[in-house]
């Protein structure tokens, strides 16, 4: 709203000036209202250019034909045709002037109004008038074009954008789905192994399994349907801890070792949270192995995540989706990761992911 009446006010103010320099070089009243008359529609011409393009053609003719307001008639036909901006607008344009000079060189007594000594007219230089007039209304109509051909191509960019974010978007909510399933796959399958084997012997010891994979069926579960209704990872660092004691409970002794995250920006603790969960999950699944560590630390403008464990480690290593997406995460932030055997036994991945720090002022 704000931005219209700006433009609105622009355009009052070009009116204004223009009626103001015709009233001056033409004396009398007749120059002051033959140029009100024409430049009254440019206060309209935003909102509709091509009526108004139209009606400042015909009026234009006719104050060539007429004798006054001969140059302004250009001027004002060249801010009419700026913001209509197509061919036909200016073959429109270009074809009033043209024929209402032709007028003035076919038939006697026109203009009505004689120009002054020493002004060029149709009736006085038909060539060079038109000429001018040409070259003006041509340049607006071509400038009108040029920036309506940039606006076109800066709301093209902003879909292609917007088509851009949303398939990144997709595919977020995608490895999202695959850490959480993954994750908790891993621990339902060892904790159904574990059933399995004592329910018979231990059946205490067996409910307490069935248990757990009840408990992290519905985490998933309600993890899952926060992915897909497209919210975005907000994890507290309770959070860390949960992931930690679903690791736990299927058998692997993990040591967290966490910074303070309060100073982290929210998108990269939640993909600290997920390569911490991916992590984990290769522990499980591939690493055969009995201990492992979590270590979450905040250096100066940037989140380090560390998994190490003493197991096998040479499943872990298999660039498989889980070790794909850790790296998707990480370059999401501009970061880096490593992951492979430890030199003394176990396998380890390590993540560093940059941020913005918060300014104080």
């Amino acid at each position: 709203m704000v931005s219209r009446i700006r433009q609105t006010a622009l355009d009052a103010s070009v009116a204004v000036v223009l009626v103001v320099v015709e009233g001056v070089r033409t004396p009398g009243v007749l120059g002051w209202i033959s140029a009100a008359v024409l430049c009254a529609p440019l206060l309209v011409r935003r909102r509709w250019p091509n009526a108004v393009l139209a009606s400042v053609v015909v009026l234009g003719a006719g104050a060539v034909v007429a004798g006054v307001t001969g140059e302004v008639a250009a001027l004002v036909i060249a801010f009419a045709v700026y913001p209509a901006a197509t061919v036909s607008a200016l073959v429109g344009s270009l074809a009033g002037i043209a024929a209402a000079g032709l007028l003035v060189l076919a038939i006697p007594g026109l203009p009505l109004v004689a120009p002054q000594a020493g002004v060029e007219s149709f009736e006085t230089s038909p060539l060079t008038v038109f000429a001018f007039n040409a070259v003006l209304i041509s340049g607006s109509w071509a400038l009108g074009r040029l920036v309506r051909s940039r606006r076109e191509q800066a709301a093209q960019l902003v879909a292609l954008r917007e088509r851009q974010a949303a398939t990144e978007e997709r595919l977020r909510i995608a490895r999202d789905v695959h850490d959480v399933v993954g994750h908790s796959l891993g621990v339902i399958a060892m904790k159904a192994a574990v059933a399995n084997h004592l329910v018979d012997s231990h059946p205490a010891a067996g409910r307490e399994a069935l248990g757990a994979i009840e408990r992290v069926s519905r985490e998933a579960l309600d993890e899952i349907r926060a992915v897909l209704g497209a919210l975005r990872d907000r994890p507290e660092e309770a959070e860390f801890d949960r992931l930690v004691a679903d690791v736990r409970s299927a058998g692997v002794d993990v040591l967290l070792d966490r910074a303070d995250l309060s100073a982290v920006p929210l998108d990269v603790r939640g993909s600290a949270h997920r390569i911490a969960q991916e992590a984990l999950t290769n522990v499980l699944r591939h690493a055969g192995a009995t201990r492992c560590s979590l270590s979450l630390a905040v250096l100066p403008g940037a989140l380090t995540v560390s998994v190490v464990d003493d197991g096998t480690g040479g499943g872990s290593a298999t660039p498989g989706h889980g070790l794909r997406g850790m790296r998707e995460r990480v370059a999401l932030h501009g970061g880096t990761i490593t992951a492979g055997p430890e030199p003394g036994g176990g396998f380890a991945v390590r993540a560093r992911l940059p941020f913005a720090e918060a300014s104080d002022a």
